[in-house]
């Protein structure tokens, strides 16, 4: 059975036709031939079939502003058309595999390989009872598309889709291509750089989207694909628990973003709610339309008949007019009570349910009485669905996580107790952890939350999101807000400081009732060098003892990737990861808690982005309890959740690798590792990070990266609400990771992924060791070979003749100190690469040489036109904007940001 009617060249050849027929009608046919030349020439000496790019060149010379600005624009255009073009190739992948039954990292392949291996029906409902993926959707600005933008290549994207899956006349397959022509042009006619940055509601919003519009919707469809396996597979009853949550920080993340304000994040508390509860009602009126069973014709049993009768009592008025509507139709009476308690969630009036949990609960006592008339398929049709989207969204769509900074937390009790003549500040960290237990402890409040007198203006922020959290959870739910992340934690005082601010408004009450998972950002080498310090000390603290018993012995800990690898550089920042989550694994099982890992993952290479099905089987057993949570981010969230086959292709992905390493954890505990794989990286990592830390400190380096990347540009480009620096001052360490990251990946010489493995693994091979025991990790090892590969890819996307042209933006003598040496270890690193994986060339998979091949000579255009723009001392405003359009064409190019 043929399942579709084009594929991939032809996408992108016609898409490109058609961007080539607007780019004329709405210009001119001279822009037209310019774009042409600029293209072919580029594609010409990427074929090889030009020594040089001078034609290139020649062609980007002779323009003026009003020419740069549209040339800029038809490539960037054409990478957002392009990008297109690959997700249709990939949902068609998708399904052609799923009904060839070839589908790799499916849910059933999941099944599959733990019968295989003899998991008996026990050890398999075991796994799944332990496993819980909760992607976390943060507001990093890594997103560089405007929203009106996204709006309208997801219209192109169901013109495609159209064209590609469904049956269609004559006349509607030119209705379909007159409607993506019409979006074409009115993408082109819009305007791709934002005029404003972004505000914080914005961020929540976009999120919020992905979430509403599209996981809502496909969440079920994975569980029913797992149910199905598991059906075929096993002869046992398995009951598939709630294995996903969505979370989110977008308008509660308040690091280092002044703009994530109280108001804010009760803003999108109650968005969150207003959004979900109507889907709820929609759902149920739907349900309605298939529930018309007449009383005559089915046996409600008592459970479904005393939650209806407990229904009627609590909402008389609605019962009457149900009874009156629907009169011997016991199912729609239920229902039309349900609508109503659903409404009255966030109403004055009484009847709303209290809970998501008791909504839940009516729901399965009509699935369950369904059930009992033998309405299985019913059921399993119409009632199950809706059971997984209420059990994952609950009444929140998504919890929010709040974060902030440790030194806020210190200095508002610093403040706060300066007034009652405590020395807070002048503490040691001992003596503040005591301070604070007895405080935490003891019955009465020590501090008045509600008075700002004499503090700082950033210390009575804090107060106040306190007193507004224990009001939130009053009023959403426990669950809508009900974790706490602490950045740059480095000491066991800085989480019983939220403890006790949470303690001094009620959040916690100890013994019994903790209403916050508090939750350590472990990110510098001293934090986490330091873990079994900061949480030893934690696990023997009385008062946290009994908030961890509180929160069922769940500790969340999270592991920052991003400024992990600024400071340590790709390799020694990886190895020191994975020893710290085996190290906090130990930890973690010395005090008997169980462990839930939080990983900080970005989108880029660097800071922790990848295929996450394969950074989840690469994780060390010990550390894989079943529960995980993930940040997602910028570009990476569209390219995941924006269309609903790939949405629900990476869910499933997820849920295999979870299952798949859950099984494995269980089987082995922990993880063996070769002595001689463990003393090769315990060579190359100090290594590696003492020549990433020289690259760093080399005198005049952040001034060759000011000249030599568009960090200046990306700073002022309105991609998020936060800002791109922690403060004023021009150094790499006050930089955020995700311009760092972005620079380099702009410049085409991307570091953060790849700078000085060479230098490591050369120090390995100086002191005794073998290309053959490096060739046996990559093949044998699930840790070394994903990070070879992901340095892989960053290698592919480097293109040091594009790099040079960067490089020569910068002073001499810098040029000549830095850039030589970049390109040394770029060399070096290759050769080390291919020589491990036995491979003639970077990339594993044909298919992102082909999309790398495909991509690499349009984005030389703007890499060359950024370059000549940069060079420039004084922009016009025109100028400017065609600048900061470059930026957000090589992101769509490159499909990364930071």
């Amino acid at each position: 059975m043929t399942l579709h009617a084009r594929e991939i060249n032809q996408d992108v050849r016609e898409l490109g036709e058609l961007l080539g027929d607007v780019l004329e009608a709405q210009s001119s046919t001279e822009a037209f031939e310019i774009v042409e030349r600029t293209r072919l020439a580029s594609i010409e000496y990427r074929r090889g079939d030009a020594e040089t790019r001078e034609e290139v060149g020649r062609t980007l010379d002779r323009l003026d502003p009003e020419m740069q600005d549209i040339v800029a624009r038809a490539f960037t255009t054409y990478f957002e058309l392009i990008n297109l073009a690959e997700e249709r190739e990939r949902v068609r992948e998708t399904r052609e595999g799923s009904q060839e039954g070839i589908l790799a990292d499916s849910v059933e392949e999941a099944v599959d390989i733990l019968d295989e291996r003899g998991a008996d029906g026990e050890e398999l409902q075991q796994v799944l009872e332990d496993v819980l993926i909760e992607p976390t959707f943060t507001a990093h600005p890594t997103e560089a598309r405007r929203k009106t933008v996204k709006a309208k290549l997801r219209a192109v994207a169901r013109d495609l889709e159209q064209l590609d899956e469904v049956r269609l006349t004559d006349r509607e397959e030119e209705r379909v291509e007159r409607d993506l022509a019409a979006e074409v042009t009115s993408l082109w006619q819009t305007p791709q750089v934002r005029e404003r940055r972004p505000e914080v509601t914005d961020e929540a919003l976009n999120v919020q989207w992905y979430l509403e519009n599209v996981l809502f919707e496909v969440i079920d469809e994975v569980y029913d694909e797992l149910e199905r396996a598991i059906e075929e597979r096993y002869d046992e009853d398995i009951d598939v628990p709630k294995l996903y949550e969505f979370r989110s920080w977008a308008g509660s993340d308040r690091d280092g973003n002044p703009f994530v304000t109280p108001e804010v994040t009760e803003e999108t508390l109650e968005r969150q709610r207003d959004t979900i509860l109507p889907l709820y009602r929609n759902k149920l009126k739907e349900l309605s339309g298939v529930l018309s069973q007449d009383a005559s014709n089915i046996t409600t049993d008592a459970t479904f008949d005393e939650r209806l009768q407990e229904h009627k009592e609590r909402l008389p008025g609605i019962a009457s007019e149900a009874e009156e509507r629907y009169p011997d139709e016991p199912y729609r009476q239920k229902l039309k009570l349900m609508r109503e308690s659903v409404l009255r969630v966030s109403d004055v009036r009484q009847g709303g349910y209290e809970n998501h949990e008791e909504l839940l609960t009516d729901l399965r006592a009509i699935a369950e009485s369904l059930r009992e008339n033998n309405a299985e398929v019913i059921a399993e049709s119409h009632v199950d669905p809706l059971v997984r989207k209420v059990d994952t969204f609950g009444f929140s769509l998504a919890g929010l996580d709040l974060r902030d900074h440790r030194k806020m937390h210190t200095d508002a009790i610093a403040e706060s107790m300066e007034r009652q003549g405590i020395d807070y500040a002048g503490m040691d960290e001992d003596e503040r952890v005591e301070f604070l237990t007895e405080a935490i402890l003891q019955d009465g409040s020590v501090i008045d939350m509600e008075d700002a007198t004499g503090l700082s203006d950033d210390s009575a922020r804090v107060l106040r999101r306190f007193r507004k959290t224990a009001d939130w959870q009053d009023e959403f739910g426990v669950d809508a807000i009900d974790t706490y992340a602490i950045s740059w934690c480095e000491e066991p005082s800085h989480v019983l400081e939220v403890l006790f601010l949470a303690d001094q408004v009620g959040i916690v009450d100890l013994p019994g009732y903790c209403g916050l998972d508090i939750v350590p950002l472990l990110e510098s080498e001293y934090a986490l060098s330091g873990a079994r310090r900061i949480m030893g000390t934690l696990f023997e603290n009385e008062a946290y003892q009994m908030a961890l018993e509180a929160r069922t012995g769940v500790q969340e800990i999270m592991l920052g990737y991003s400024d992990s690898n600024k400071e340590n550089g790709f390799l020694a920042a990886n190895w020191s990861l994975y020893n710290n989550q085996k190290r906090l694994a130990d930890i973690t099982g010395d005090f008997d808690v169980d462990m839930r890992l939080f990983h900080g993952r970005g989108g880029s290479i660097s800071r922790g982005g990848g295929p996450m099905n394969d950074a989840m089987l690469a994780l060390p057993n010990e550390t894989v309890t079943g529960q995980i949570k993930f940040t997602e981010q910028g570009e990476a969230i569209a390219e995941k959740y924006a269309n609903h086959d790939i949405a629900e292709r990476n869910l499933e992905q997820m849920l295999n690798a979870q299952v798949r390493a859950r099984h494995n954890a269980m089987e082995d505990p922990v993880e063996e590792i070769p002595e001689a794989w463990r003393e090769a990286m315990e060579t190359a990592a100090p290594a590696a990070r003492e020549e990433y830390q020289d690259l760093l400190q080399t005198e005049g380096f952040v001034d060759y990266f000011e000249q030599a990347t568009p960090i200046t540009v990306i700073e002022n480009l309105n991609m998020g609400s936060r800002p791109a620096s922690r403060s004023e001052d021009r150094s790499v360490d006050d930089l955020r990771a995700i311009p760092w990251v972005f620079s380099w990946t702009q410049a085409r010489c991307i570091i953060p992924g790849w700078y000085s493995i060479a230098t490591g693994l050369n120090a390995y091979l100086e002191d005794g060791g073998d290309m053959e025991t490096l060739q046996e990790m990559y093949e044998e090892w699930p840790f070394f070979r994903t990070k070879i590969d992901n340095a892989s890819l960053a290698l592919a996307r480097t293109d040091f003749d594009i790099a040079e042209e960067y490089a020569d933006l910068a002073d001499d003598d810098l040029r000549e100190r830095i850039f030589p040496r970049l390109k040394g270890e770029y060399d070096e690193t290759v050769d080390l690469v291919l020589d491990i994986t036995k491979r003639d060339g970077l990339l594993s998979r044909e298919w992102l040489e082909e999309n790398l091949e495909r991509r690499n000579p349009y984005v030389d255009p703007l890499n060359l036109l950024q370059v000549r723009l940069l060079a420039q001392s004084h922009l016009t405003e025109t100028e400017k904007r065609t600048l900061r359009l470059t930026v957000q064409g090589i992101a769509a190019g490159m499909k990364n940001t930071g």
